[in-house]
């Protein structure tokens, strides 16, 4: 055993023992933390705009504090690119972190040097559960590597801007930094195809222990660095031990990693936003991500279901129920408040409190009232490949409500590593799963206004030339899973 693994057994341990103060008293610090945001921010643009000094509670601050998405906070957000100061939070940010919005282009999420921490914090801490939990202490004498955005960043006004993940390599603590892959000049590299020849060139031969990334992306290392050998993963990184990972649900992703690398590899699932990181995966046995409590972020949550009408009711954490979808609304120490990043979560844990994410608020397909999620896709999709022994790399869903002739019915753009032997099978079981976990889809079928589904074939790396296409391969990207209507359909056709 290395120095540098004897010594993170007693830091992981001493970290997690200090992580349980938050972790056993869960609403206690909520609570507090909300007094501590409202307090800092009080003398802001925003906290005088709502009363912030009036607020003795938290039925105070839902009385004066209403739910909101980027379109909402956007003139907060132009006063500080223009360079004022103490809008959202006091003083100005760090950094703007650059994402791209659905509705309103580009967005600029500050990043505050509070909140910086609790970005870089809660990912070392999902690694240090692992290792406490498992006493792998081996990831940490190879290589790692972290496929990511590039970390060149811009300004806006006198704020230094990039993508997420691009801040972040900017922050990697010393001690990891002999060890992190790619290096800096290849990281830059914007060509995403280019970027990943590059990184297989420079890891090769390298003693990779630890690999992270959103998964479709490590796929297409993975392919790449198979088509360069003629030979399994585990045949390639012997010592590889450990994928994090997160952005997009792995299970779809799951037989072809197993295949690609050749052995079964443990997995830490993380749950990073622009906005804050929000929870970690701390147990090898037990399902879902821990919410991070403690972390910079008061989290209210209103039933996903109820969202649209036009009285939500806002929960906190104490008011929460086990396996229930809700929307997540977050107030941060980046100066977000009541603000709704759009994604849905179910928890599956009070003891801990632990989630998972459901799907994304407006990433669903209900043009018939049916209101489908990505829960429910994922979950029809793997009794599916189960069955048919088929292997998944991307797939869309998309309502085709005006078809040439006969019922409407719903598109599957799906991409196969493996097809299955029968597809009309394969699509028939689809549709029967999916039936049981919607019921509305169900009476839409049997009463015969939608008829079943039908797959679409896409050909290989057609999402990923499509992705391309658009500006989008690589990085933190992902193709949406779900829509409304057929307008990413209608793009994908030409790689039908």
């Amino acid at each position: 055993m290395s120095i540098k693994s004897f010594l993170s057994i007693y830091f992981a341990r001493f970290i997690v023992q200090k992580n349980l103060a938050w972790k056993n008293n869960a609403v206690k610090a909520q609570e507090n933390l909300l007094k501590n945001l409202l307090k800092t921010a009080k003398n802001t643009k925003f906290g005088f705009d709502h009363n912030f000094a009036e607020i003795k509670n938290y039925d105070d601050f839902k009385k004066n504090v209403p739910i909101r998405d980027y379109e909402d906070l956007s003139s907060y957000i132009e006063n500080i690119k223009k360079g004022e100061a103490n809008i959202l939070w006091p003083g100005k940010p760090i950094y703007f972190c650059k994402t791209s919005g659905t509705t309103s282009g580009t967005k600029y999420i500050p990043i505050t040097k509070e909140s910086m921490p609790c970005h870089l914090n809660s990912a070392r801490d999902a690694i240090l559960s692992y290792i406490v939990e498992t006493k792998n202490t081996s990831i940490l004498n190879g290589k790692m590597i972290f496929l990511q955005g590039s970390p060149e960043l811009t300004k806006t006004g006198d704020i230094l801007t990039g993508r997420l993940s691009g801040i972040v390599a900017h922050h990697i603590p010393s001690y990891l930094k002999t060890n992190r892959l790619p290096s800096y000049s290849v990281n830059c590299i914007e060509n995403w195809e280019k970027k990943v020849d590059a990184i297989v060139d420079e890891t090769y031969n390298q003693n990779m222990t630890l690999i992270s990334g959103i998964p479709p992306w490590v796929q297409m290392y993975f392919e790449k660095l198979q088509l360069k050998s003629n030979s399994l993963i585990k045949d390639i990184f012997p010592n590889f031990d450990l994928f994090i990972y997160g952005g997009v649900n792995f299970q779809p992703y799951k037989k072809t990693f197993e295949k690609l690398i050749g052995k079964k590899v443990d997995g830490v699932e993380l749950y990073p936003a622009s906005e804050g990181f929000i929870a970690y995966q701390d147990s090898q046995k037990e399902p879902g991500m821990l919410l991070c409590v403690d972390n910079g972020i008061f989290y209210e949550f209103i039933e996903s279901e109820n969202y649209f009408k036009d009285r939500q009711e806002r929960l906190s954490l104490k008011d929460i129920s086990l396996n229930v979808n809700y929307v997540i609304i977050l107030n941060t120490n980046a100066g977000l408040w009541g603000y709704n990043i759009g994604d849905t979560v179910k928890f599956v844990s009070k003891n801990p409190y632990r989630i998972i994410v459901s799907g994304r608020l407006k990433h669903f397909t209900s043009a018939f009232g049916e209101h489908v999620i990505a829960e429910e896709i994922e979950k029809s999709l793997e009794k599916a490949l189960k069955i048919e022994y088929a292997e998944v790399n991307e797939l869309h869903i998309a309502p085709e409500v005006n078809p040439n002739n006969g019922l409407p019915f719903h598109c599957w753009f799906i991409e196969f590593r493996k097809e299955p032997e029968n597809l009309e099978k394969f699509a028939t079981i689809l549709d029967l799963e999916l039936q049981k976990l919607n019921s509305y889809y169900k009476d839409l079928i049997s009463g015969g206004v939608l008829k079943k589904l039908e797959i679409f074939l896409v050909k290989k790396n057609g999402f990923r030339d499509y992705m391309d296409s658009v500006g989008k391969l690589g990085g933190q990207n992902k193709v949406p899973r779900l829509a409304n209507d057929k307008t990413l359909a209608d793009k994908l056709i030409k790689y039908v």
